[in-house]
């Protein structure tokens, strides 16, 4: 199983019927908009592909204890905020991410609602663009599903930050589909250092 202009947020609140609440944000740009080259789809094909588990049990462990305390307010269902930790954990590790940036990205684009919806219609935990599915023919796949939007916005952020040839500022930019600007990257990192931070 498997920092630091903070722009005004302003949001809208909608209601939607869909088996559960959902979340219309129009705080922030879809994350995710550039469509892949075929490289980029092929790296996504493998990753949903990948079944791979943690490699250090107790180093997972003692994170998860940490990270759950830290999120308990956002999620309070105790067995489905370990679900969320684990796989942010081994999905940050298999992509070449650290976990605590993946759950300030979180943090930013979702507050950890995993049925949140964005006026461009990106959706779940990483806010990603269902035309992703498309692209690597998995129409059926679910973005609201925990594991699944985990993989995609994990293995979108590991290739933009090779793109970008490991400045994770510019990956963050081109995630959040503001390239050459600094206030997506600065919020993402105030939310690290205030939160997320390792101890």
């Amino acid at each position: 199983m498997n920092a630091f202009m903070l722009q005004p947020c302003k949001k809208l609140l909608a209601t939607i019927l869909l088996g559960s609440q959902l979340l219309l944000c129009t705080e922030l740009p879809a994350a995710t908009l550039e469509r892949p080259d075929e490289h980029m789809r092929q790296d996504l094909v493998e990753a949903v592909n990948s079944s791979d588990s943690f490699k250090d049990r107790f180093d997972a462990e003692v994170w998860l204890s940490d990270m759950s305390r830290r999120l308990e307010s956002r999620v309070e269902d105790p067995q489905e905020r370990l679900a969320i930790l684990k796989m942010i954990h081994y999905e940050a590790a298999r992509a070449g991410l650290d976990p605590e940036l993946v759950l300030a990205l979180i943090n930013v684009e979702s507050n950890f609602d995993r049925f949140a919806i964005s006026s461009a219609g990106a959706r779940g935990l990483m806010q990603i663009m269902p035309f992703w599915l498309d692209e690597i023919g998995r129409p059926d796949d679910n973005l609201f599903d925990i594991n699944t939007n985990l993989r995609f916005g994990c293995t979108i952020l590991g290739i933009y930050l090779k793109k970008e040839n490991g400045n994770m500022y510019q990956a963050l930019a081109r995630y959040n589909g503001s390239v050459g600007k600094r206030w997506y990257p600065d919020r993402v990192y105030l939310t690290l250092s205030k939160r997320w931070y390792r101890q």
